[in-house]
């Protein structure tokens, strides 16, 4: 079992939600963040005064899948996310040593 973990932009998740759902991938953790990468944020003007923007709004998206939905997962994310364009976001990859469901006590890929 892998945990993908994307950040992308805000306005890309209902698309990366749809294609995930496209693939049969059940359950989404996401979670609104800020930060910045290599386009370092951007310059904004505000009643006349210049002020730098430093961490940019981003959505964190967390995916629990099966060893063998892993690549789908990846493919769907990115071309869901992907505008071509400069901050279009990350996705990580990292092994679940073991996934329980509260409710039924389920453990391993069952518990996803």
């Amino acid at each position: 079992m892998k945990l993908i973990t994307a950040i992308i932009k805000p306005f890309r998740m209902d698309d990366v939600r749809s294609a995930l759902s496209e693939i049969g991938v059940q359950g989404i953790t996401s979670t609104e963040v800020k930060g910045f990468g290599r386009q370092k944020g951007h310059t904004e003007l505000y009643r006349g005064a210049e002020y730098v923007v430093d961490f940019l709004p981003k959505v964190k998206l967390e995916i629990a899948v099966a060893d063998d939905k892993v690549e789908a997962t990846i493919e769907a994310v990115i071309k869901a996310a992907s505008t071509g364009k400069i901050g279009d976001g990350k996705i990580f990859v990292t092994s679940l040593e073991q996934v329980i469901r509260i409710r039924t006590g389920e453990t391993g890929e069952d518990a996803i």
